[in-house]
């Protein structure tokens, strides 16, 4: 960011900002960026490309010896993914005022709090109750971003506009049984709390799984087994639930159904449970201006990139609370992502760049 002309700092939490001046230095600015965290099993492109790109972008506006009409942030937003302390979009949310009350005491497998993270990585604890920005002070968001679906490939398209960004929930479940001996207590007498979280996931699956044509998707991606004993009755079972949709009352309604066969499962199983829910968001949608420059900006590279909605959230669903934002896709080999084999060609990224690169001469001339 440096070499490209940027000025940088990192913030109270974590997020790396460079910032190319506009002439009007008091004017809400043009922010670009994604995130370079990534996933325990995760690949090299998904979120890089964003920060790479926007970095690009501004790179060549400064080469150019352009000066914005305002001016330009590339961020690379503190961990989008939420991995180690399952609660993604921090970093973004920070910046805004908007995490939750007991967002720092949030700890991950060693037992780490996440503000103990931050402390070591450098930030200032007496800034953590501060942000940096006012809503009012971002114009625009633009994020590119691999597709990580199989859209694109299909449709023999290296690059889209995004129309929308489906609404994720994040439910963390815990099971309460009894543990007993693996050899000696009969069948009908147990409290397994791992049977009745088995039962569960069978049903999440089986409830997003009910329609086919609709984009609704469910996943259980980590669990917790205590004791954790190959000859010890599971007593108490933590695991996460991830559950998505465009549409909102029927994400709603599935959730309800979940929640019901949660509790009827226990009562069976004789089980005692908690569920905490981690993210709430409904579904957000593109700016029509925004995805109009793409569309302006595609024309000038004479392509014309298909519209597709989002599955996977990005750090463009905060911001979309913030102001108008829209995104690119860049496509995915095989629609693979969150996975060492997530592959887009650079001949890809670089076209998704360029369109990029005029988006952003488009909206700065709304701006």
């Amino acid at each position: 960011m440096n070499e490209g002309g940027l000025k940088t700092h990192i913030d109270n939490f974590g997020n790396l900002v460079g910032r190319l001046e506009g002439r009007d230095k008091s004017a809400p600015v043009l922010r670009i960026g994604s995130h370079i965290d990534s996933q325990p099993y995760g690949g090299r492109f998904d979120g890089v490309i964003g920060v790479i790109g926007g970095l690009e972008v501004a790179q060549t506006l400064h080469e150019k010896g352009v000066v914005p009409p305002v001016s330009i942030e590339v961020v690379a937003f503190c961990d989008e993914e939420g991995s180690r302390f399952n609660k993604g979009l921090f970093g973004v949310r920070g910046m805004h005022g908007r995490l939750e009350e007991d967002e720092l005491q949030r700890k991950d497998q060693h037992g780490t709090t996440r503000k103990e993270a931050l402390i070591e990585f450098g930030c200032d604890p007496n800034q953590f109750s501060k942000w940096e920005y006012k809503d009012e002070e971002i114009g625009a968001y633009l994020e590119l971003h691999i597709e990580q679906g199989p859209v694109l490939e299909e449709k023999g398209q290296g690059v889209g506009i995004v129309t929308g960004i489906s609404g994720p929930l994040w439910l963390t479940v815990e099971l309460a049984g009894f543990a007993g001996h693996a050899g000696s207590v009969p069948m009908s007498m147990r409290q397994d709390a791992l049977v009745g979280a088995a039962a569960i996931i069978t049903t999440l699956n089986n409830i997003a799984s009910q329609n086919i044509e609709n984009p609704t998707v469910g996943t259980v991606g980590n669990i917790e087994v205590f004791p954790n004993s190959r000859n010890i009755i599971a007593e108490k079972v933590r695991f996460t639930i991830d559950l998505r949709d465009m549409d909102m009352e029927r994400r709603n309604a599935y959730e309800r159904d979940l929640r019901k066969a949660i509790g009827d499962i226990c009562a069976e199983q004789g089980l005692t449970y908690t569920i905490k829910e981690d993210t709430n968001s409904e579904p957000r949608y593109c700016a029509k201006w925004i995805k109009d420059c793409m569309k302006e900006g595609a024309a000038l590279m004479n392509i014309s990139p298909p519209e597709l909605m989002s599955g996977p959230f990005h750090d463009a669903l905060v911001m979309s609370y913030v102001c108008d934002y829209g995104m690119i896709f860049v496509r995915s080999k095989d629609g693979i992502s969150h996975n060492p084999k997530e592959y887009s060609s650079y001949e890809d990224i670089a076209l998704g760049t360029e369109l990029l690169y005029h988006t952003t001469e488009k909206v700065l001339e709304k701006l």
